[in-house]
């Protein structure tokens, strides 16, 4: 089968169910140092000012703008 021929529905249901299989084995999924040297430098940044970002629909204004 190829996934073309599926309706847009049914590939949005199969990307669920393989993104679901992915969850299901998280354990499996390994950072390298790299990534989590940038995400403990990210998370001691935000403990440092807390700062919580933008709403996304502020980010979704910003980006349709940019258009």
């Amino acid at each position: 089968m190829e996934i073309q021929e599926l309706s847009v529905s049914e590939r949005i249901i199969l990307a669920e169910k393989l993104w679901d299989s992915v969850l299901n084995n998280e354990s499996e999924i390994k950072l390298t140092a790299n990534q989590e040297i940038e995400l403990d430098k990210r998370l001691d940044a935000f403990m440092a000012d807390h700062d919580i970002g933008s709403p996304w629909s502020d980010v979704k204004s910003r980006i349709i703008s940019n258009k």
